[in-house]
């Protein structure tokens, strides 16, 4: 079997086994295209753990951070194992291959304050689409949803929204969640729920759709909300998983139950959810530096 069809057999299983979206087939498919190019059409079974080391320093030396090649380093190791299964090579050659480190990036959250500014009602010639990018930016804040998330919501949702204070999500690998809904959020999606008909196309089952009344594209949510930061004057570029971080750190900050935020995030490993620990220690230096007469040098 040549590699590009390997790759494609690879990608197709994951996509029918592991129902894997098509931005993580994607993410999979060029970082295995960097593995081809770089072996430079030798056999796969003949790569060893020298030539992949090889290629992960000429990755790094092309200014691919260390959180980068870990995850190109995955998608082989995974191609490999997945060959080794079908005995098309003898051993993984990315076995006991770990990337550079990086220095930890802090996930970047709004201040309470910044993000009830966010919130604020605007002045729109069209009032159906304020009405529905409120009600979409307060539930992702309200909930913690991935923007992915957010946009494949059904009309259906609604129900438990508004009746039961609670959306049901499909979130990465198809696992459902649970997650409470704010009043906030709710009263938003009340507001949405009336007009949404009014601009939705008749045969439209999304929750959230563009003017054209289809699905709303995760673009188009972007784009809104840095449009409604600009507007709003605040003084940096937001972006929708900014307020899912800023949902993580503010109900940590209040509740200190790091499970609890672990399981409305949807996250597979508490260690994912740790990061938020930082951002609660930083809220306490912060208001420290603010507070005690002796912290200021």
């Amino acid at each position: 079997m040549s590699p590009d069809l390997a790759v494609d057999a690879w990608l197709a299983e994951l996509s029918a086994q592991r129902r894997l979206s098509p931005h993580t087939l994607s993410n999979y498919r060029r970082d295995l295209g960097k593995l081809l190019q770089l072996h430079d059409g030798q056999a796969l079974d003949a790569l060893s753990v020298h030539q992949v080391r090889r290629f992960v320093a000429q990755l790094h030396g092309q200014g691919l951070s260390g959180r980068s090649l870990g995850r190109i380093l995955s998608a082989w190791r995974g191609f490999f194992a997945w060959l080794g299964e079908r005995s098309l090579i003898k051993a993984n050659p990315c076995e006991g291959i770990r990337p550079p480190k990086s220095p930890r990036r802090l996930p970047n959250a709004l201040s309470v304050d910044e993000t009830a500014r966010l919130l604020m009602p605007l002045d729109e010639d069209d009032s159906r689409l304020e009405a529905r990018d409120l009600a979409m930016f307060e539930l992702v804040y309200s909930s913690g949803l991935r923007l992915a998330e957010l946009v494949a919501l059904n009309c259906e949702a609604l129900d438990g929204i508004l009746h039961e204070g609670e959306v049901r999500v499909l979130g990465k690998r198809a696992k459902l969640r649970l997650v409470p809904v704010g009043t906030q959020a709710c009263v938003a999606l009340r507001a949405w729920a009336a007009l949404r008909d009014t601009l939705a196309a008749p045969d439209e089952q999304a929750l959230f759709v563009n003017r054209r009344g289809r699905r709303i594209s995760p673009r188009m949510v972007e784009l809104r909300l840095a449009q409604r930061a600009l507007r709003l004057g605040l003084p940096r570029h937001v972006h929708p998983h900014m307020l899912r971080h800023s949902f993580a750190s503010h109900v940590l900050q209040s509740s200190g139950d790091l499970r609890a935020v672990q399981e409305m995030l949807g996250h597979a490993s508490i260690a994912s959810t740790q990061v938020y620990t930082h951002l609660d220690f930083q809220h306490l230096a912060s208001v420290y530096d603010k507070a005690h007469p002796r912290a200021k040098r």
